[in-house]
């Protein structure tokens, strides 16, 4: 039986499979490798970039791009060796060794031991690549994964030895026809440390002979589509459309995502592994909630890049809606990282990891809030949102002072607070759903609670921080709280605005009254 692949490579055999180089442009690819270019292929982790480059070495073993010898090679192994340059270039040797046995090929005519130890490791790789390249019967074209997973100084050195060879080339020297170097990062993030940096000529590069940086897209919905196809022709069992475009639009095509919530709906679930029953949306939103709370290793090394400053200064003002610091090169780095969406404007990439990025800063509040969430359900059974929002204002005056100061993110801090506060309710029994971007100037929250008979409540509460006058960010907050109102269909309006300034007594800020805008009620609370 076939299964929606979650980890390592694609094997179309094992797993529901798209072909493996649907998402690159082939004949380009071709052209750069016929024209002995070196180039970069870039995706966030989990994309699919190891499953392509698997494909491509074969395609162009069996001649797309000419008589080559083409190896792939997966360069973590020298991730271990840290900063120890020697060692590191000790295994990658090792490692191009290996993979080209396995293809059948001759191996390079020198082992990494026998080099390091006649010449210095900042050479030794260019020289090994040389004396292979000069016996090899074919032109050898040499794709490198995960090249940055090796450390600073390691990665450096590589580079500069993949370019002095490729300098001399022009030459007439022997070396690898072509390159190409994957990651998760472009070659412009591969940037020498600032020790490193001041001893350099200005403006020196390490990595200057690119002449392409591919990105692996996500998937399209019609891949999705085919994709789950398959699992419907292997078992019969069906997905409403309602459960695919839940897909869509939860994962915004991110591959892994896309395999992971199918695998948990229909192989993890017991009603989804009953496959009579076709696959709804509100199965594919359990599977998601699941996801979430399991942390798998995908959204757990997404949430540790948050403590990076480089990644604070995108993110911090998404959550607080607060004036962007960011540079362009921070704001490139993140969306290489997958975090935030390739276009602008800045924005998460996805509703998962909107959800996931507040309940992993929230996870000390969340760990140590004591509010029962039976305090806010009504005795019909549904969501008083008023109550809530009451109970975390009393919270908020007698607490903020202690959580502000331990938030990571401490500009965004009310917004978090906040959002764990209703977590802690609200995904007692339903969910919350959380937009925020760059430039928005707010955060909304999207509280759906269930109402019986598959229908939900959904009541949205957006947040903002006090800018200027009241009248003018109360103004701005309405017009904003109405237009969700009306794109979400939502039930009813509240609008939370956090008052930080020092000089005002908590008398001054606390407040509640009602308002209209354009025909919704909406109530504002000052906290």
């Amino acid at each position: 039986m076939r299964v929606f692949n979650t980890d390592g490579p694609v094997r179309p055999e094992e797993h529901y499979a798209l072909p493996a180089l649907g998402r690159l442009d082939l004949d380009r690819v071709s052209t750069l490798i016929g024209r002995k270019k070196y180039f970069v292929l870039r995706a966030p982790r989990q994309t699919g970039k190891t499953t392509a480059l698997l494909a491509l070495r074969d395609r162009l073993n069996e001649g797309a791009a000419g008589e080559v010898c083409c190896v792939y090679a997966d360069f973590r192994v020298g991730h271990a060796a840290g900063e120890d340059i020697e060692r590191a270039m000790r295994a990658v040797m090792d490692e191009l060794s290996e993979r080209t046995s396995a293809l059948g090929e001759a191996p390079p005519p020198l082992t990494g031991e026998d080099l390091l130890a006649e010449t210095s490791p900042y050479t030794a790789l260019k020289k090994f690549l040389t004396e292979w390249a000069k016996v090899s019967s074919r032109p050898l074209v040499l794709l490198l994964d995960e090249v940055d997973a090796l450390a600073n100084d390691t990665l450096l050195s590589m580079l500069r030895q993949l370019r002095s060879g490729y300098i001399y080339r022009v030459g007439g020297d022997p070396f690898p026809q072509s390159v190409v170097l994957c990651g998760l990062r472009d070659v412009r993030e591969y940037r020498m440390p600032p020790e490193v940096a001041a001893r350099a000529p200005a403006g020196q590069v390490p990595f200057n002979i690119v002449s392409k940086s591919f990105r692996l897209r996500d998937f399209g919905e019609t891949e999705i589509r085919a994709l789950y196809a398959q699992h419907t022709e292997d078992t019969g069992q069906e997905f409403e459309p309602a459960a695919l475009e839940a897909v869509r639009e939860q994962t915004q095509g991110q591959p892994w995502l896309v395999n992971a919530l199918a695998y948990e709906t229909c192989f993890e679930n017991e009603a989804g592994r009953d496959r009579s029953r076709p696959i709804t949306a509100e199965n594919i939103l359990e599977a998601r909630e699941a996801l979430i709370l399991r942390r798998d290793n995908h959204l757990d090394q997404l949430a540790a890049r948050l403590q990076e400053d480089r990644v604070r200064r995108v993110i911090e003002p998404m959550l607080s809606g607060g004036r962007s610091r960011a540079t362009q090169p921070d704001i490139q780095y993140v969306r290489d990282l997958g975090l935030i969406a390739r276009d602008a404007p800045a924005r998460i990439a996805n509703p998962i990891y909107r959800e996931v990025i507040p309940r992993e800063l929230g996870e000390t509040v969340l760990e140590e809030l004591t509010i029962e969430p039976a305090w806010y359900v009504a005795a019909d059974g549904s969501l008083d949102v008023p109550k809530l929002l009451t109970g975390f204002r009393e919270f908020f005056r007698e607490n903020s002072e202690h959580w502000m100061g331990r938030f990571d993110y401490r500009e965004a801090g009310p917004q978090l607070l906040l959002q764990a506060y209703c977590h802690r309710v609200v995904n007692s029994g339903g969910r919350i759903e959380r937009e925020y971007a760059t430039g928005g100037g707010r955060v909304d929250l999207l509280l759906c609670w269930p109402r019986g008979g598959g229908a939900w409540d959904r009541f949205v509460v957006e947040c903002k921080v006090l800018h200027g006058s009241r009248e003018t960010t109360e103004r701005e907050g309405l017009e904003q709280t109405a237009a969700y109102l009306d794109r979400s269909g939502a039930k009813a309006g509240h609008l939370v605005v956090f008052d930080r300034s020092e000089e005002r007594s908590w008398a001054e800020k606390i407040y509640r009254r009602e308002a209209e805008q354009d025909g919704f009620p909406i109530t504002i609370w000052g906290m």
